[in-house]
């Protein structure tokens, strides 16, 4: 969790910014095998070199990054759990909970789709 320690002490609202550690402690505490990295400004959760999950903070959301493929798997469960998305993020406004069974098949799904991967990024 310390490599996100000064990527998290910039965000101002002391709110926000317990709610994405708190997120992110539970990325850390429910998948261990994952490494935890910042590039690009964002945290990300890695798996033998390959990208697995990465968060980012705007003003009114945190967005969750599991690559176009890991959106698509979970179009359903995305839009059960109410959130707004693109091809690339999935949008959590700070006043929404979490879903934290949502975030456990995205990185189920992505450790297990790119378990022969041998690039940071699908192809």
């Amino acid at each position: 969790m310390e490599v996100y320690h000064a990527f998290l002490d910039k965000m101002a609202d002391l709110e926000y910014r317990q709610k994405l550690k708190s997120t992110l402690e539970w990325v850390q505490e429910n998948y261990p095998e994952l490494d935890t990295v910042v590039k690009w400004n964002q945290p990300m959760f890695t798996h033998n070199g390959t990208y697995i999950i990465g968060f980012s903070v705007s003003k009114k959301h945190f967005a969750i990054a599991p690559e176009a493929a890991g959106i698509i798997h979970n179009i359903g469960s995305i839009e059960e759990a109410g959130y707004d998305y693109t091809n690339n993020i999935i949008r959590v406004p700070w006043d929404m909970p979490i879903d934290y069974v949502l975030l456990e098949k995205l990185i189920t799904f992505n450790i297990e789709d790119k378990a022969e991967c041998s690039t940071f990024w699908r192809k």
